[in-house]
Parts: C-alpha cells; structure tokens; sequence
C-alpha cells in the first residue's frame, strides 16, 4: 500500500469517526430534549390509550438494527389486542392480499386493526414517540432508514433481488425514527424507491445531509395533517 492511499484511509477513517460522533451527539441530547418537551403529550396519550382500549400502552416489536442485530422498538399501541396480522389474512383476505402488495402497509381507513385513538396518534406520528427511547439507548438515530422486520427484508429480497444490495446498506447502520424518503414529499413510495433512497442517504451521509433533513421533518409531519 502506498503512503497515498495510507494517508487517504487514515482520512477517510477520521471523517467517519468525527461524523459518528456528531450524529451519536445529537442523537442523545435531540431525543432527551424531545422527551422534556414531549413529555405532556407522552403522558395525555399513556392515559387515553389506557383507557380507551383493552391492553398495555406501549406497543413493542423487534426489528432490524445495525449489523442486523435484531433490537426491541417501542410505540403507543394503536392496534387492538391479539394477533392482529393472523386476524387480517383470516377475516379480510382482500385487504391482506392488498397489505403485502402495499408492502406491509394499510391504509388507516381501511385497516380494521387500528383503534379510533390508533388513528388519531398515527395521523400525527405520536405512535412514534416511544422510539424517542430506543435512540437513547443507542438501538436506533434520529435519522436512518426505517427500521424494518426482518421477515419484510427476508421477503423483500426474495421478491425483489435486484435491492439486494440496497437491504445489505440498510443493515449496516443504524434505523432512524425519520428519514431521506420519509421527508422527501412522497407518501406512497414503492419498497424499491424507499430502499434507493435509504441507499442514497447512507453513501451520501454528512453533517449538511443531517440538518436538511432534520429541517425539514417538522414539514414533513404537518403534511400528513
């Protein structure tokens, strides 16, 4: 190896690692400050969910983390009780059919699943603020690619192995609660426009990249208002 591409790793290396750091930096102090201002909406909705539906407040699934170490994320549960996805290929074959087309995914007037808080709290993402914790934890970012399960990406690059190489970017860092295609202005994107996306977000990652989507999420969040 020559001194040049020595000296080009060696900085390289340090690039990565000073951007780690800020990301880590911002990830701990965003969400601790998030959870304080937060905190009485967190705690309005731990009450209405409790007493508006059968069952616990939090929702927790395991999804796919960084190095595809699998990981326990949290939510405000907005579904009744019960195997929900069993209940929906059992009782509604048509909107399950559609789910898996759709690529895991239900529209909320559609989705029999949801409660009536459900939709409310899913309308104006505070389902998600759980995961406020997760990034504390260091499980997941304030910004990444969607965390998904591993069953979805297993299926995913089965049906579509062309994104292979898309899903093996997607493992090797960690989710995030908002994102490159989450701020992007497009609701309904397909699996492959999300994985490019998310591929492109994770090649180009810098500090400038961050705040721009850091920017414009509160945008992002109004839209779906």
């Amino acid at each position: 190896m020559t001194k040049e591409n020595s000296a080009t790793l060696a900085l390289t290396a340090s690039k990565d690692l000073g951007f780690d750091l800020f990301k880590r930096t911002i990830d701990i102090f965003g969400s601790f400050f998030l959870l304080v201002i937060f905190s009485p909406i967190i705690l309005i909705t731990s009450i209405v969910v409790k007493q508006t539906s059968p069952g616990p407040i939090f929702f927790r699934q395991k999804r796919v983390g960084q190095n595809s170490r699998q990981f326990w994320m949290y939510k405000f549960r907005s579904m009744y009780v019960g195997d929900n996805d069993k209940r929906l290929k059992e009782n509604y074959p048509e909107l399950w059919k559609k789910y898996k087309e759709a690529g895991w995914k239900l529209p909320m007037c559609e989705d029999p699943r949801i409660t009536p808080v459900g939709k409310i709290i899913r309308s104006l993402t505070i389902d998600e603020f759980p995961q406020l914790v997760n990034v504390l934890k260091g499980d997941m970012s304030l910004i990444g690619p969607r965390a998904y399960r591993e069953e979805e990406l297993k299926e995913y690059e089965e049906k579509y192995p062309h994104t292979k190489k898309f899903i093996e970017e997607i493992r090797s860092v960690k989710p995030g609660i908002t994102g490159l295609w989450q701020t992007s202005g497009r609701n309904d994107l397909t699996f492959e426009q999300r994985a490019r996306l998310d591929s492109f977000y994770i090649r180009n990652r810098s500090i400038l990249q961050e705040i721009k989507i850091i920017l414009k999420t509160p945008m992002a969040m109004l839209s779906r208002w």
